[in-house]
């Protein structure tokens, strides 16, 4: 399919006032796949407006007493000394209650897989957690997503899009027979073909208060596609990715624009469009893998060379004040006399307060119910400094496609936290190694043999650090468990780990992210084949 029609298709979303109706019927709601049930009660977490509990820090109360400690069960600083003393079963415990393992069939009665399973894990440093994650097979096309989310300025927009967009995707991948069944489905009230297979951790949870409007509007996005006239088979992955994150992007806009009756679900649309995330997302075929990137989070391939050691691929590149071409891109679109004002680059889903006009955010902000608290929806009206000539940023994604070699083993999808605390190439030497149980170390050099006793001492502490049987089965936590317990000599330090564990609410961020880490293994045999 042409990017002529995906423009077309864009174009239409941004100018399209919504009269569908937020009223779905919940068999809908089950059958294209959104989860039609709240985690269990004991796990239940009633997040702002999004529930129906009082709570506004969107955290799960854990604790009757209140004062010394939080919302959260954790303790703040202000109220308890603080001690970082953590046996290494109570580290783990931490370390591995987010963990997820999944093993992929060979063959899905369709084609055989690229990947043979993933492992993931989450830790938090915000309360509640920032960061999500997806992952999911196409079950009307072909291939697995993979999605990473950072959020900011609160967890809705990661929440979001994290629900909605790998429906996007599959959407814009799958043909027109399939779509004008879907479509067929809808008209007659007959069950909907599932479009994927979710693959959720028992802690993910999905909004079910919004449900229905993120059903209307995904059945409006694949109608616009039957009205293209030119979708046919449906798009590649390549203009899938890019089409998907736009048009969710665009939805969203529209959404906290859109009068709602239900102040509920008119509250839920402001909060998410006024927060933002960064995504990176995955598409992996059965001979190449499509990563779309928007923002700071990164996907690295870990490839094993001839000699046994590893080396790190990077798949997608940061959009931040480092990358000089981003800055030179945001500069280039605004008059030449904001070159030194325009704000930090960055891509992101939401954060409509550096994309629409201070008139429209004033206006969007006053309509909503009176006496509502704008801060325990995360909302604030800030005008940050030289505010112009707005968008200072949008969502487009980077889209790097690379085709599947036997040396490529795996990939990584990490959000910013992960890639704080480690390089691209000890991450995938971490994974690598974890993978094969073999720790190579490289021949001691001249220039090494000439060093001082203290200097020898401190390099076989290196060395000694680097064979280190691993403590995790799940390499996504080998991976944070090392981003955070990596002591000088690259050994893992108890004491360090056990006080980046403990430390209180309101001193964890300062100190360290949310991180998110997805780790794809990859089918090498049937790259060789191909």
């Amino acid at each position: 399919m042409s990017g002529r029609v995906c423009a077309s298709i864009l174009q239409r979303a941004s100018s399209y006032t919504s009269t569908l109706s937020c009223t779905a019927p919940f068999q809908y709601t089950h059958s294209v796949g959104f989860p039609s049930s709240q985690p269990p009660a004991a796990r239940q977490c009633h997040f702002s407006s999004w529930g129906n509990g009082t709570s506004r820090s969107g955290s799960c109360f854990t604790s009757d007493e209140s004062g010394s400690r939080s919302q959260s069960g954790r303790h703040l600083s202000t109220h308890q000394n603080l001690d970082f003393q953590l046996s290494q079963v109570q580290i783990n415990s931490i370390l591995r209650s987010n963990e997820q393992t999944v093993s992929v069939p060979e063959f899905d009665g369709r084609v055989l897989s690229a990947v043979k399973k993933f492992e993931s894990n989450q830790l938090a440093a915000n309360t509640p957690n920032e960061d999500r994650r997806s992952a999911a097979t196409c079950l009307q096309s072909k291939g697995m997503l993979f999605g990473v989310f950072d959020g900011h300025g609160g967890w809705a927009c990661a929440q979001a899009v994290s629900e909605r967009l790998l429906y996007y995707t599959a959407v814009a991948m799958m043909s027109e027979q399939i779509l004008e069944e879907l479509e067929k489905c809808m008209e007659h009230g007959r069950a909907v073909p599932p479009i994927l297979q979710w693959y959720k951790h028992h802690t993910d949870f999905n909004c079910r208060e919004s449900a229905s409007l993120y059903i209307d509007h995904l059945r409006v996005f694949w109608q616009e596609l039957l009205d293209s006239e030119e979708h046919g088979e449906g798009m590649g992955p390549l203009d899938a990715l890019d089409c998907s994150f736009k048009r969710l992007d665009a939805d969203i806009s529209l959404e906290a624009q859109v009068p709602f009756s239900n102040d509920l679900m008119r509250s839920t649309a402001i909060q998410v469009a006024f927060a933002g995330c960064t995504a990176c997302v995955a598409h992996v075929g059965t001979d190449r893998i499509h990563v779309a990137n928007s923002g700071d989070c990164r996907a690295v391939l870990g490839v094993l060379k001839e000699d046994g050691s590893w080396s790190a691929l990077p798949l997608s590149q940061d959009h931040n004040s480092q990358n000089h071409a981003e800055m030179e891109r945001i500069k280039a679109q605004h008059p030449p006399s904001e070159r030194d004002t325009v704000l930090m680059p960055l891509r992101a889903f939401g954060d409509v307060r550096f994309k629409w006009s201070l008139e429209l955010q004033q206006s969007i902000l006053a309509c909503l119910e009176p006496g509502v608290d704008l801060d325990s929806l995360n909302l604030y009206h800030y005008t940050p400094p030289n505010y112009l000539t707005p968008p200072y940023l949008d969502v487009a994604p980077d889209i790097t496609c690379h085709k599947l070699r036997p040396q490529d083993r795996f990939l990584i999808l990490g959000t910013d936290g992960l890639w704080d605390e480690l390089g691209n190439e000890e991450a995938v030497r971490l994974v690598g190694e974890h993978l094969s149980g073999i720790h190579l170390q490289a021949p001691v050099s001249p220039s090494e043999r000439q060093m001082k006793l203290g200097q020898m001492h401190e390099l076989l502490l290196k060395r000694q650090a680097r064979a280190s049987p691993a403590l995790d089965t799940n390499a996504a936590t080998h991976l944070i468990r090392h981003a955070l317990g990596t002591g000088e000599y690259g050994e893992l330090c108890h004491e360090r780990l056990a006080s980046m564990l403990t430390l209180p609410e309101d001193l964890a961020r300062m100190y360290r992210d949310d991180i998110t880490a997805t780790v794809v293994y990859l089918n090498s045999d049937l790259a060789r084949h191909s």
